[in-house]
């Protein structure tokens, strides 16, 4: 029974007197923890280190901005911002289209209507036709050229429009009728038609598509100002063979 041993309660008969040493339950052994000895080294240290991070600085306010009250500076967008251009309003003028002989005359009408013939204006140009050795009474070809050609609407009427306007009327009738010189009279015929300004008036001027041309001061200008005929008159005289030859 594996029974080391084994006591009576009783003392039997006959029996050996009993040890009592073996009723003395032995106490139970305190386990001890076991404590490793010191190491004398430290423990290694790891071989590389990560590299450290820059440190990024923040610029704070100043103690003296916040005592006055100032906000931070608040960060600013650099994106660029397009800006479109504002729209060029349409010019205005009328021109009227005259043929004399063989020249074609684009003549700025000075009060926007039609010409009369008793207007001022109208007499001087018979005057520079005869002048040039050209009838004096001059046809008249469509109607007058106004712009801006739409009073209303989102047509694009601009400077260039009107060039392109104007040329391709100009290129329609010399294509119908060639002639020998065209006639600029006036700032819109000659910067509408000629793409040139003040400055080339009593020049001549090649035009693509539509070939020579003479700039010439508005009739209201000359008007007011007559001492500019000597100038028309010089400029004519040079140019004058080109309309005489072409009438032989």
């Amino acid at each position: 029974m594996q029974v080391v041993n084994w006591l009576p309660r009783t003392e039997l008969p006959f029996a050996a007197p009993s040890r009592t040493e073996l009723l003395e339950m032995p106490e139970p052994e305190l386990e001890v923890p076991v404590v490793p000895a010191p190491q004398d080294e430290a423990p290694a240290q790891p071989a590389a280190r990560q590299a450290e991070r820059p440190k990024i600085e923040v610029p704070r306010p100043s103690l003296a901005s916040t005592r006055n009250g100032a906000k931070p500076v608040e960060e600013v967008d650099d994106t660029p911002v397009v800006v479109k251009p504002a729209p060029v309003p349409p010019p205005r003028f009328a021109l009227q289209l005259l043929r004399a002989g063989r020249c074609l005359l684009l003549v700025e009408l000075p009060t926007g209507e039609a010409f009369q013939s008793r207007d001022p204006a109208y007499l001087l140009l018979k005057d520079m036709l005869r002048a040039a050795g050209l009838p004096d009474a001059p046809q008249i070809v469509g109607e007058p050229v106004r712009w801006p050609w739409l009073n209303r609407g989102t047509l694009d009427q601009g400077p260039e429009a009107a060039r392109d306007f104007v040329q391709g009327f100009l290129s329609v009738q010399m294509e119908a009728a060639p002639c020998a010189c065209l006639w600029l009279i006036g700032l819109p015929a000659v910067k509408f038609a000629g793409e040139a300004d003040a400055e080339a008036f009593n020049s001549e001027l090649q035009i693509e598509g539509l070939g020579l041309a003479w700039a010439i001061p508005g009739l209201e200008l000359l008007m007011e100002e007559p001492q500019r005929k000597a100038a028309v008159w010089q400029a004519m005289r040079r140019l004058m063979a080109r309309w005489k030859q072409s009438d032989e």
